[in-house]
Parts: C-alpha cells; structure tokens; sequence
C-alpha cells in the first residue's frame, strides 16, 4: 500500500520564503508515496506572503487564522482530521530537494524501522555546510550551565543543547531531530494529542519528542535525504520577543517534565542569574544593541 503524506507549513510574515518553500516540494514529489495535500496555517501574516498561493498545482489548503495562535496550536490545526499515514511539519524558510519526502518515508514504511516515530533529515545552510541540528534532551545540570554560559566558554566540558561534536555526516538515533522538517507517524501524533499547546512558540517539538520517548519510540536522523534552510526565518526581526518567547517555554518545559525543586532553582538562575551572563556575553562581543534586546526581553517575560 503506497504511504499518504500531507505536509503542514504554519506561517507568519516569512514573505517570499513561503512561496519558494512550496514551490520545491514539486521537486521532491515521488511516485513512492501519495501527497494527499500540503496545508499552510497563516498565523495573521500582515505581509505579502500569501500572494500567488492559489496558483500553484498542489493540493494547497490555507487556513487563514485572524490572530497569531502561535507555532503549536497552528501545527494542530493543520494536522486535525487528516486521514494519511504522515504528518511533515515543515518551516517555510526551507527548500527541498529530489529526496526529501521519498527517503524518509521509504525507511520508515520498513519493517525493522516501526520503532521509529520521528524522522528529521541533514540540514543544509547558507554556507552549503551541514548544520549540526540534532539535540539532546535537557537535565537540571545542563539547563543550569546553560544559563551560565558555560556551554559557549567551555563546550568541550560543558556539552551545550545541540549535538556539536558530531558532523551529522551519518545517520543514527538521536534524542531530538530539527523541528524545521519534523516527519512523524500520524497515529504517534494523534496518541499523543498533538503538540502541547501552551508552547507558544520553541520547546514544542523537544517536548513532543521526549513525550515519544517515554511512550517507546525513537527519533531518527537520516543523513542520506536533506533540506535547505536558511535558518532564523522571520523571528529575527523580532529579537527580544524571541527571546521571550525561549525563556518561556523554557521554564514551561522544565515545569511539566522536572521536579519542583528543579523546576524552583532553573526559575531562580533564569531570572537572576542568566541576564547577568547574557549582557557580559555581549559586552565581551561589544554588541549594545545585543544588550538592548536581552533588557527588552526578559522585560517582556517578566512583566508580560
């Protein structure tokens, strides 16, 4: 039985990128697999970027939201009622290629890979270099030195969230793959109700991901299939509101799956102490306009 993909893009303001993005997935259609249809969640864009959607001849769906409902709420929304046997979460700053859609799907209708609920595959940049995206799945002593800094100064002791040591040149299991192109079994998708949506925005596909984990399945990296991405998409004009929106579903996520006391000492070293190490990290750069955007920030997590 030939696999049904529906591919689901949530977008907000990312201008040209969207229509580019939907324009490669004509490049990596196969006959090995059946796209049921491609829905872009429109999360209140006040840009251009849902201009000349309608014209290509994919199976497109917009649904076009008249507030920004945020990234894990706006994925639930394009995954209801879907009836395929994958769900791709893809972000519109991507491109892909001949086998991006064909590889993943064909390893994960295998038997021997059923255990796999998550597939991301190698992620290209600006720089045509492989970006080392795959993570770990956080603990309170990581989250602790992170906040610190430590993980930048000293990243040989202090591993950081990312997975930098490896060159991703291979594919193995990982704990977290990309949420920029995320494939995962709709049936894992639905059992586990979807992305939690009190993440606004970051922390959502870890969260998913370590919620897969617990319930006996796996997250796979493949190597062989990959994606272009530009990286940083529309939240960096938005500086200090990204940074928010990271501190808070940090602590969301360190609250849902930490103890109290954990969860009480990262609240307390977030507030006190990482702003402190955020604005010496910057002076050491002499960015201000950096400092600027760290005040501007936890202003708006703190008094939000």
């Amino acid at each position: 039985m030939i696999p049904k993909l529906d591919i689901i893009i949530v977008n907000w303001n990312s201008g040209t990128l969207l229509s580019e993005c939907i324009g490669s997935i004509n490049k990596a259609i196969q006959h090995s697999f059946i796209l049921n249809k491609v829905v872009v969640i429109d999360n209140a864009s006040s840009d251009n970027s849902l201009e000349n959607l309608d014209t290509t001849n994919l199976p497109l769906t917009i649904i076009r939201n008249t507030q920004n409902h945020g990234f894990a709420k706006a994925c639930n929304q394009g995954a209801k009622n879907s009836k395929v046997d994958f769900l791709l979460f893809l972000n519109p700053d991507t491109h892909l290629f001949q086998n991006s859609l064909s590889e993943p799907i064909s390893f994960m209708v295998k038997e021997e890979n059923q255990g796999i609920g998550i597939i991301g595959v190698q992620i290209i940049n600006e720089k045509n270099k492989i970006s080392r995206t795959c993570s770990r799945f956080p603990n309170l002593y990581r989250m602790i030195y992170m906040s610190l800094g430590l993980d930048r100064i000293f990243p040989k002791v202090f591993p950081g969230h990312f997975v930098n040591e490896w060159d991703h040149a291979d594919s193995r299991i990982v704990d977290q793959v990309m949420g920029s192109f995320f494939l995962v079994r709709k049936t894992l998708f639905e059992k586990l109700n979807g992305f939690d949506e009190r993440f606004f925005v970051y922390y959502e596909d870890l969260d998913f991901s370590l919620r897969l984990k617990e319930n006996g399945f796996q997250s796979y990296y493949l190597s062989t299939a990959k994606i272009y991405h530009k990286g940083g998409g529309t939240s960096e004009k938005v500086k200090a509101v990204r940074l928010s929106y990271i501190l808070r579903s940090k602590l969301l996520f360190c609250k849902k799956h930490f103890s109290a006391l954990s969860f009480l000492l990262i609240l307390l070293v977030t507030i006190i102490i990482e702003p402190f190490a955020r604005i010496i990290g910057a002076l050491m750069k002499g960015s201000y306009q950096e400092i600027t955007e760290i005040l501007k920030g936890y202003k708006k997590l703190i008094f939000k």
